[in-house]
């Protein structure tokens, strides 16, 4: 492929370049919100002696180790307790891969993904982020740096297309061409009730661009799985809230101050235990589907392999378990976890639903929304691995 066409050909969506860097951090440097956002989130230093830190980062990958690792360091240590990471299911550590993963936090999945992939010695990953999160100029420019190549939304039929086409290429350029890991939802957007399942749409989009048939095409994204287990979800009320609003009013609509809540709660809101687990490459696997069947049944194969791979490498918790048994009234997993474990969890319960304010708030209706969230990558679990 020719680099230069291809630069221009992606330049409103990819990340920058390296050459790219010192303009985009003069500008940075010199807007006021970033300035805020980094005297809180790096109070240790000055302006002056970050300003210094970041425009010595000459690339992405030094930006990345310098900066980003130690913010994303502090929050795994203050509000985490402790994040953990297998990729030992990955035959050839050096290779680039497309990690599809459910979606837990909007700005922490990708995060905590890079950190492990460093700890690990393996390159970091370009990510995959909707335009609807880069409310302000500097976030857009932010991700950008961080390697992350933006997914427009909100566009028309004709828009849209355009757009899904010239992201797959993009996609297929980035693991083919660039030999640069991808990660990306296997949904738009979070799965509310934790139920995760693959968007067909997301397979249609990565198989418009490469070479053969879809099989083929999907195979050229190197697809490895990737699981993210939070042992508690800290927008977990935000999410039951949204719930009741919507089934009082099918119109309702998240505003972009809604999701900066749920994007500030995810980072500073409790979070447990979580757990990181990358699947083999599934290439071998597709080989095994019908490449005959008709495309609807062919992707439809495809998002169960991914859900199923995913779903059977969930590290489950006793909240788990215990959100598992509340919501069905039983004791089936009462030797999952403790007497004191269940009144713990219980407490974190009722304490998370007093937070939720509005309006004929139906106590009954937001606990068993916050239980089914607790409880299905169990029953998924479960499934999977029968």
């Amino acid at each position: 492929m020719n680099f230069t066409m291809d630069r221009k050909e992606f330049d409103e969506i990819r990340p920058y370049h390296d050459e790219e860097l010192p303009q985009v951090y003069e500008e940075l440097l010199s807007d006021p919100q970033f300035k805020a956002m980094l005297e809180v989130v790096l109070s240790e230093y000055t302006f002056d002696q970050l300003a210094q830190i970041i425009k010595s980062c000459k690339t992405k990958a030094e930006f990345q180790k310098v900066i980003c690792y130690n913010v994303i360091y502090k929050i795994i240590n203050n509000y985490t307790d402790g994040v953990t990471f297998d990729c030992s299911a990955l035959a050839d550590k050096e290779g680039a891969y497309t990690f599809i993963s459910n979606h837990r936090d909007i700005t922490l999945d990708s995060s905590f993904l890079s950190v492990k992939l460093i700890d690990a010695g393996m390159h970091t990953v370009e990510i995959a982020i909707g335009d609807n999160l880069l409310i302000y100029p500097w976030i857009k420019k932010f991700v950008r740096i961080n390697k992350s190549f933006i997914v427009q939304r909100a566009l028309s039929m004709r828009q849209f297309l355009e757009s899904s086409t010239r992201m797959s290429q993009y996609m297929h350029y980035a693991i083919n061409d660039k030999h640069e890991s991808i990660w990306i939802a296997q949904r738009e957007g979070r799965a509310k009730d934790s139920s995760d399942r693959t968007q067909d749409s997301i397979l249609k989009m990565m198989a418009m661009a490469g070479e053969g048939d879809i099989i083929d095409r999907i195979k050229e994204m190197n697809i490895a799985p990737l699981t993210l287990s939070y042992e508690y979800d800290p927008c977990d009320y935000l999410k039951a809230k949204e719930f009741q609003l919507k089934r009082d009013n099918p119109e309702y609509k998240k505003s972009q101050e809604e999701d900066m809540l749920n994007m500030s709660e995810g980072i500073t809101g409790k979070k447990g235990r979580v757990h990181l687990y990358i699947a083999a490459c599934i290439n071998d696997e597709l080989d095994k589907i019908d490449r005959s069947m008709p495309k609807t049944e062919l992707y439809t194969a495809i998002s169960a392999l991914i859900d199923k791979t995913i779903h059977s490498n969930y590290r489950i918790y006793p909240c788990n378990y215990i959100a598992y048994d509340m919501l069905d009234g039983s004791n089936t997993f009462a030797d999952k976890y403790t007497i004191d474990e269940k009144a713990l969890f219980e407490t974190y319960l009722d304490g998370q639903i007093n937070k939720i304010d509005i309006p004929n708030r139906d106590i009954d209706f937001l606990r068993q929304s916050i239980l089914m969230m607790y409880a299905n990558p169990l029953k998924n679990y479960l499934i999977a691995r029968q």
